[in-house]
């Protein structure tokens, strides 16, 4: 008898407020996935510290079933830059609490775990062992801003982060706006907070002006705001973007 790998969302809001008093985890989570989390004896995580935060969240609406201090937090290794994205067998060791009958939660630093988040790597190794894995619902950022943009939604790529460098990042935006155009598929992408603005000014400079591009900001946050518009008119009117809210940046050629 096995346990089962739940994969527990998280909030939007990580590192975008006040530590002190954040949003109300139930206005963004489902009381169901609350009622998981607050059961669950191990955890894998990417960070252990906001991991105890998050559960101390969850206790103010869901009373934990045992101490904080007594619940198992381990954390996932960070996968090597430019490495494959496919299960390593250095992995398996995490999952011994599910091997041994017991359920286990894996929670990514915001959104859905596994989805642009180095925890599908685990769930890849769950799957290699014969485990049970149950996603549970949650926020995604990236199909929040998919939905809100207005762009095809119908055929969509997520392509992560683009190059930091000038020019390969123009060039990649130049190959990713012919794709959309050939295929008429939405690209999204993100970018480290701090560089958001520099994300919005090369798409600017380096796309079509008939390209529609969508920025999404601060999603499911007080304030969050969406925008679509052709590039032509991004440049008209280019709002200046915080830079440490985490903002999804989108594009449809026509």
């Amino acid at each position: 008898m096995t346990g089962t790998l739940y994969l527990v969302p998280n909030t939007l809001d990580l590192g975008t407020g006040d530590a002190s008093a954040p949003p109300d985890i139930e206005d963004t989570l489902p009381m169901g996935a609350l009622r998981v989390a607050a059961a669950l004896p191990h955890w894998v995580a990417e960070n252990a510290k906001t991991t105890r935060a998050f559960l101390k969240r969850v206790d103010q609406r869901v009373p934990l079933a045992r101490p904080l201090q007594e619940i198992g937090i381990v954390e996932l290794p960070r996968p090597p830059k430019g490495g494959a994205a496919t299960a390593s067998p250095a992995l398996a060791p995490l999952l011994a609490p599910a091997l041994a009958g017991q359920d286990m939660g894996l929670i990514s630093e915001a959104g859905l775990p596994a989805v642009a988040d180095p925890g599908a790597l685990l769930v890849a190794a769950a799957h290699a062992a014969g485990l049970a894995v149950r996603p549970l619902s949650g926020p995604s950022s990236l199909l929040l801003a998919l939905s809100a943009s207005g762009l095809n939604g119908q055929s969509f790529a997520f392509v992560g982060y683009l190059p930091v460098e000038a020019a390969a990042r123009s060039a990649r935006l130049k190959e990713l706006e012919a794709l959309s155009r050939r295929q008429q598929q939405t690209q999204l992408m993100i970018e480290t907070p701090y560089r958001n603005a520099a994300l919005l000014s090369a798409m600017l400079a380096a796309l079509a002006p008939a390209t529609r591009v969508s920025v999404s900001v601060g999603l499911t946050l007080a304030g969050g705001w969406t925008r679509t518009l052709t590039v032509a008119q991004w440049r008209r009117d280019t709002p200046a973007l915080p830079d440490r809210v985490p903002a999804v940046f989108c594009l449809l050629a026509s």
